[in-house]
């Protein structure tokens, strides 16, 4: 993690910004702005860590990050994976004191985190402020719940066959050349074995859905891919 000397984006430019004083006065948006702080993490890096105290919510101007749960068992699972620019953590902010997942950096990524206290005393003062931040978390929520219902009615490679499809629709489609995910990743993703991704990865290969150059995936056949999900 990185707090650089200098201003990583411009604030009067950010969408966040941009967004919120539709709802909330300039002069009043300037306290989360006084109180937030920009910050760069390396792939890797945890942003928010699960079980910390929960102070911040998290504006994604760039980069991808993963939500990650970590069982007591000790096994991890991603509940989704996002694109940047997207606000983070509104549930932590409202109903929990500490974080209920983590959040990693999958490739760099430039944030913005709003202190929450700030964010609070806005939002006591403005209800449309509220509900406008709730909004804007509700794609990600959407999207873990859909993968929630794929994993519970569907087999390993219509699971697999979904999450290639959402990450394709909703992360790579505008950067093909970047689709690249670890076979671990896709694991915790579908809840399932390293070995079952490389099975159905490789049967996928074989049958010309796609191929695998190293870790990048290169989707070959969209409409087979759809009905592997749609089928389950």
């Amino acid at each position: 993690m990185e707090e650089s000397n200098r201003h990583l984006f411009d604030c009067n430019q950010c969408l966040f910004r941009q967004l919120s004083t539709r709802v909330v006065p300039s002069d009043e948006f300037e306290l989360i702005r006084r109180t937030s702080v920009q910050l760069h993490f390396e792939k890797g890096e945890t942003i928010l860590r699960q079980g910390a105290a929960s102070h911040h919510l998290v504006f994604l101007h760039r980069g991808l990050v993963k939500f990650s749960y970590h069982y007591d068992s000790g096994k991890n699972y991603i509940m989704t994976i996002v694109t940047g620019p997207k606000l983070l953590g509104t549930a932590n902010l409202f109903f929990r004191q500490t974080n209920i997942f983590s959040l990693v950096a999958m490739e760099d990524c430039d944030v913005c985190l709003l202190d929450g206290k700030a964010l609070r005393m806005v939002a006591q003062r403005h209800g449309a402020f509220v509900l406008d931040l709730c909004e804007r978390t509700t794609e990600m929520f959407e999207s873990a719940i859909f993968n929630f219902i794929s994993m519970a009615h569907k087999q390993v490679h219509g699971r697999i066959a979904d999450i290639l499809l959402y990450l394709w629709n909703y992360i790579y489609k505008t950067r093909p050349d970047d689709f690249v995910i670890t076979r671990k990743e896709l694991a915790e993703f579908a809840a399932c074995s390293h070995e079952n991704v490389i099975h159905t990865l490789s049967r996928f290969n074989k049958e010309g859905i796609l191929s695998l150059e190293g870790r990048k995936i290169v989707i070959r056949d969209m409409e087979r891919l759809q009905e592997i999900s749609k089928r389950g």
